[in-house]
């Protein structure tokens, strides 16, 4: 068999010293498969003519036994690629890599193109030569600083750019290299990206030698990690701004700079940025400062601004830093409040609700300068343009910013206070936002962990039951992840987790509508597939409602919930699960091995019409149960297939306590908050042995409802019971006689006897279901129901496949 190269770093094993140049073979084919377009490459790849495949089928082309796994999936994806068999004219097998790209016309038509590289040696070996290469002789302004921020590396880029060299620069800080008020801006950047691990964007300039402060670099700084991930560097890519923007150098892209405005509900962190993005790029100094107080509220600011008002100064950023010491044009400190007199700029502007662009010649600027001590910067600093732009957001005022150019020559112009306005408007709605959220985040938190179980009851079948609970860490907000454990007939337990759809306090309602309906129906008995049925039915309704009274897109009812069901009963040691778009849950046998349940995957609630399956498995005893969100497994620094081996790894470690279990699953998965919630809900089984269950089958004679009592007494005995006898001989005795004189046989008496609880069981082949009624005076029968819930702590009816059982339990607490 041959196998073609795929890519540039794998050289063919053919010993011919000329190897045939590379060649690109491709083909078309459309949505029913059929080949349309064949190439002159394809031709030599494979040996056939176009006349032989054009309108045949692409599969013919096959190797035998490739199959069907090969081709691409129309449905589901734009590109393919991966490595398939095909058959050569002559028969042979050539294992081809191939990438697949489906069109779309306007007029709806598909086809996929099929392209692959063969063959042949490239011009330039990729190895570390060509690397060293690229990085010397780019174009781009490349540099390398150490974490002591000193120069390491620097190309031909930054050489040429800076007239020196690099063993000239070698050593030297980049302010050392480039004294610049923006050289030191950019130094704070590689700091941040040193301390943070996270990649910065410095809006200054590096600027060249003999250059004009109009001409500049923009600066891109990312760090550089070792194999074991640890911060040992700083790479510095720039490139020259001045001749994308050509005779607009003072230009400011709004969507860039927007993009880094407003990237946490943090008020203040949202008007730093805004002033790191307006300076150097749009002013020589930005000052944002808030109403003090802010408006409460969220109704739309009524009040006239007419008199002195009182802010808050928030943010400065000045291109002296770095040259003088601190802010020198703030008189007033970060956090700090002052007053803004009648009549200046910054009160007229909030009046209007409206920016302006000044000169320092302006009347309105003089008087407050002569007014104002705190505007004393104006005229000490040179100031000739300045620009005052209101913050406003949801029709409240919030405060304003104040930009002023000293060292550029050219003044604000109306696009200048366009850009501004624009910068603002994204500040003043993060603002407006981390005001509201902190409010609705504390609200939707209060409601969720009201509506997730405090206490996990205590299970004879399970031995612990642990859980944890992780809401979001991002400003989506607490979602609606829930778990649950609902103890059921027959010693039985049902573990449940889910996850609704979307984020905040409509998604924790609708998680708490879901709880108490799944409750409501584990109380009835309901096998898990039909129990997911009818969640899906009060999905379907839910979202109905809500689409009548909200017409907005969130008011999807929980549609795209996932859920998952598992029933285990500890008499059999059998697992009975059913899912709803949900995630297997994993299992960890008492021998340490991991591995998921492969339970049928069911849609997710709310689509309506599809069936839900169910799986029974045994599970042997000590097995330990793991259920959970799948926002587990979506951590950024790992994929799916991964984040599954490390979970499966956590799990099988041996542990003292399903505490130590939930804690080593999250500290290994989660190394920060998570983007989504997380719900984890482990279990360990146990099983109720042959001592602790009794089962007696009895025939259809009337004649054995003292055999039972009997039998019932006897067993009592040999637990150690003696004082629950009478009750129990009396529970018994009319759970036997309605099953005799309304059921149908066989009929099965079962006693459970648990640590803290008796079960007294029985059933028969009948599905109609018992209720209870008042008896009148002379009415001979209808009260053995009212005695049995008048003497049980719980009793009630579960329906099997054939007949149903009637089942009464009773506490032993004081026995």
């Amino acid at each position: 068999m041959e196998r073609l190269p795929t890519s540039p770093g794998e050289r063919p094993e053919a010993t011919d010293p000329s190897p045939e140049p590379a060649y690109s073979a491709t083909a078309t084919v459309n949505e029913q498969g059929i080949v349309t377009e064949w190439s002159e490459g394809a031709r030599r790849l494979l040996g056939y003519a176009p006349s032989e495949v054009v309108g045949t089928s692409a599969a013919g082309l096959l190797a035998e036994g490739a199959g069907d796994a090969a081709q691409p999936d129309p449905a589901g994806q734009e590109r393919w690629s991966g490595t398939v068999a095909l058959r050569h004219r002559d028969g042979r097998r050539l294992e081809v890599g191939l990438i697949a790209h489906r069109w779309t016309s306007t007029g709806g038509t598909a086809k996929w193109t099929v392209v692959c590289a063969v063959g042949g040696e490239p011009d330039t070996p990729w190895d570390a030569s060509l690397k060293e290469w690229a990085f010397t002789q780019s174009p781009c302004f490349l540099a390398v600083f150490d974490a002591d921020l000193r120069l390491v590396r620097a190309n031909a880029g930054m050489e040429r750019t800076l007239s020196l060299t690099e063993a000239e620069m070698r050593g030297l800080r980049l302010p050392e290299i480039a004294p610049d008020p923006v050289s030191d801006e950019t130094e704070r950047k590689m700091r941040l990206a040193l301390e943070t691990g996270e990649p910065q964007y410095a809006d200054a300039f590096v600027r060249p030698t003999g250059g004009s402060a109009e001409h500049g670099w923009a600066t891109s700084l990312a760090p550089l990690r070792d194999p074991d991930g640890r911060v040992r560097a700083v790479y510095l890519a720039a490139h020259d701004r001045t001749e994308i923007e050509g005779d607009l150098p003072q230009m400011l892209v709004p969507n860039v700079a927007a993009a880094r405005i407003g990237t946490t509900l943090d008020s203040a962190r949202t008007a730093q940025e805004l002033t790191d993005a307006a300076v150097p790029r749009l002013a020589d100094f930005a000052a944002v400062d808030l109403l003090d107080p802010l408006p409460r509220g969220d109704e739309p600011s009524s009040r006239t601004v007419a008199g002195p008002v009182t802010v808050c100064r928030t943010a400065v950023r000045s291109i002296l830093e770095g040259t003088l010491e601190g802010t020198p044009e703030s008189q007033v400190a970060v956090g700090e409040t002052t007053v803004y007199p009648a009549l200046s700029p910054p009160v007229e502007c909030l009046a209007t609700g409206r920016g302006a662009v000044f000169a320092a010649t302006d009347p309105a600027i003089t008087r407050w300068v002569a007014e104002d001590p705190g505007a004393a910067w104006i005229a000490a600093y040179g100031t000739h343009s300045m620009m005052v732009v209101p913050l406003r957001a949801g029709g409240i005022t919030l405060g304003l910013a104040v930009f002023g150019r000293h060292q550029s020559r050219e003044p604000f112009q109306p696009d200048d206070l366009s850009r501004a306005e624009e910068l603002t408007d994204t500040a003043a709605v993060s603002i407006h936002n981390a005001r509201r959220y902190p409010r609705e985040h504390t609200s939707t938190m209060t409601l969720q962990r009201s509506l997730l179980p405090h206490t996990l009851p205590p299970q004879a079948a399970l031995v612990e039951i642990a859980s944890r609970y992780l809401p979001a860490g991002t400003e989506a907000g607490v979602g609606g992840d829930w778990f649950d454990v609902i103890p059921l007939s027959g010693a039985r337990v049902a573990l449940v987790v889910g996850d609704v759809v979307g984020h905040g306090i409509r998604a924790a309602a609708t998680m708490g509508r879901l709880r108490t309906a799944v409750r409501t129906l584990a109380d009835v008995d309901l096998p898990p597939d039909e129990l997911l049925t009818h969640l899906d039915d009060l999905i379907i309704h839910l979202s109905a409602d809500d689409a009548d009274r909200d017409g907005s897109g969130e008011a999807a009812g929980g549609i795209g919930t996932t859920c998952l069901y598992v029933v285990y009963d500890p008499v059999t040691r059998r697992c009975t699960v059913a899912r709803a778009g949900h995630p297997p849950p994993a299992v960890v046998s008492p021998e340490g091995s991991v591995y998921l349940l492969d339970v049928p995957a069911g849609p997710p609630l709310g689509l309506g019409g599809l069936p839900f399956e169910t799986l029974e498995v045994e599970l042997p005893e000590g097995s330990v149960l793991a259920l959970y969100t799948d926002g587990l497994l979506k951590a950024r620094d790992h994929d799916i297939d991964e984040a599954l081996d490390i979970m499966f790894a956590a799990l099988a470690r041996p542990a003292s306590t399903l505490e130590t279990v939930c804690d080593r699953v999250l500290t290994a998965l989660l190394s920060h908050r998570p983007d989504d919630d997380v719900a984890l809900l482990v279990a360990r089984t146990q099983a109720l042995h042959s001592d602790k269950v009794v089962v007696l089958d009895l025939s259809s004679d009337p004649s054995v409802v003292a055999h039972a009592r009997r039998h019932t007494t006897d067993q009592l005995t040999a637990w150690g019971l003696e004082e629950a006898a009478f009750v129990t001989e009396l529970l018994v005795s009319e759970l036997v006689t309605n099953a005799i004189r309304y059921g149908e046989p066989p009929i099965q008496l079962r006693l459970i006897h648990e640590d803290t609880t008796l079960i007294c069981e029985v059933s028969d082949a009948s599905h109609t279901a018992p209720h209870m009624r008042r008896a009148r005076i002379f009415d001979e029968g209808g009260r053995g129901l009212l005695l049995i819930a008048q003497l049980a702590e719980r009793w009630g009816t579960r329906h099997a496949p054939v007949g149903k059982t009637i089942w009464a339990e009773q506490s032993l607490v004081g026995f």
